[in-house]
């Protein structure tokens, strides 16, 4: 049993997308525009699921070669070493440094894939009109919002060290085109992250409520 509730949208009422000013819905499309900031209102993002699914699908296909290609290449004295994220992990496990390596998997490996699989199940849970456990999923969806922006920990460990490390013909790193995949992946999950729109979960409350 659902207790009723009142929402803006009932009432007539939009959130600004861009200042989060609560705005009275315009009779025609010209007067649906934001008084305070001037953007476009919408009662949910446009096409928020379509656009969604395309970033996922997108993130997926580049998380292989992320993952496969060298993120890395070593020059050192004239012999090269291509290093893949899970190599480089292997690597600082096997010297002892396994707090650098199980942050480099968490931020790298884990926590893109944890991304992937949650924005997936919200997509499922929405297109299938789910009640189960709304406040929840509202709350997933918040975490991988903030969490995103650590998965460029490697990128930025990779751009320390091409920078850093460049001893002339002794030894040199430059980035691998899994690096390009990586930055790729982490950059598309984090705008599928901001094109799905949250609200969409409550939905079904309001066509029950109708």
């Amino acid at each position: 049993m659902t207790n009723n509730i009142t929402t803006a949208q009932s009432i007539g009422l939009i959130s600004c997308h861009s200042c989060h000013l609560l705005c009275k819905r315009g009779k025609q499309a010209r007067e649906q525009v934001c008084p305070r900031c001037g953007a476009s209102l919408h009662d949910r993002f446009p096409n928020s699921i379509g656009r969604t699914w395309a970033l996922v699908l997108a993130a997926i296909i580049f998380y292989i070669p992320a993952n496969v290609l060298p993120i890395t290449v070593v020059i050192s004295l004239g012999k090269a070493q291509a290093d893949t994220i899970m190599s480089g992990v292997i690597y600082f496990l096997h010297s002892g440094m396994w707090p650098i390596g199980l942050i480099i998997f968490l931020a790298s490996v884990f926590i893109p894939m944890l991304k992937l699989i949650a924005l997936i199940y919200l997509l499922i849970s929405v297109q299938r009109k789910s009640r189960w456990r709304q406040r929840d999923r509202t709350v997933l969806y918040r975490i991988v919002e903030i969490i995103g922006r650590w998965s460029m920990v490697d990128i930025f460990v990779v751009t320390i060290l091409v920078a850093l490390v460049h001893l002339g013909g002794l030894a040199t790193i430059h980035a691998g085109p899994g690096a390009l995949f990586f930055g790729a992946v982490v950059v598309i999950t984090m705008f599928a992250a901001m094109s799905f729109d949250p609200r969409l979960i409550w939905d079904v409350e309001e066509v029950e409520h109708e």
